[in-house]
């Protein structure tokens, strides 16, 4: 099995500079799909070519930057390590918030990319499965609410207790081969619908 390395995409605001890091990169082994000079249009770019990492070492980094890895964290996650001479905490705070995954209170040296792309690379999968644990949370935390609200229906209307609305729930899910979730969302069309 060979050992793929991740496509990177360089946002580099010095073309020298950008150079030598894009040989720099090749050399280590990594694969440069896109070289681009600033941040402006990164949606498209980062769905042009979907990079596996972006990596960002420009100058000063802005506010505008830092709207356009929000619009890329929201629209096409993507690991991002930025290298920034920018090291203060509500700067590096706010880069974070934007989906910087590795950020790099240094000018980037050939010692520090690699590194900076694994550790970019397992902080955004580890954000990615903690932001889908907490979304299937909220999911099965309002699937139990729309049950409840069912069950609550059924016994009203029906003058049951909650033990016998719970088995009519199962009872139709099971026959109808459907999740109690789906069967209580039915339930309760049908008894607004009788208003």
């Amino acid at each position: 099995m060979t050992n793929i390395s991740p496509a990177i995409m360089l946002v580099d605001d010095n073309q020298e500079r950008a150079h030598l890091v894009c040989e720099c990169l090749k050399s280590a082994g990594y694969t440069i799909v896109a070289q681009i000079s600033s941040a402006e249009g990164l949606l498209f770019q980062v769905e042009k070519y979907r990079p596996d990492v972006v990596l960002i070492d420009i100058e000063s980094p802005d506010r505008d930057i830092l709207e356009s890895l929000a619009i890329v964290n929201r629209e096409a996650p993507t690991p991002v390590a930025m290298f920034s001479s920018h090291n203060s905490a509500d700067f590096i705070s706010r880069a974070v918030e934007s989906g910087v995954s590795a950020y790099m209170a240094e000018g980037i040296t050939t010692e520090r990319v690699a590194p900076a792309i694994e550790i970019a690379m397992a902080q955004f999968k580890s954000f990615q499965l903690l932001r889908q644990s907490l979304e299937k949370t909220q999911q099965q935390l309002s699937d139990r609410k729309t049950i409840e609200r069912a069950k609550g229906l059924l016994m009203a209307k029906k003058k049951l207790n909650e033990e016998d609305a719970h088995k009519i729930l199962r009872k139709l899910a099971m026959s109808s081969n459907a999740t109690m979730h789906a069967i209580a969302e039915q339930l309760i069309q049908y008894f607004q619908s009788e208003h």
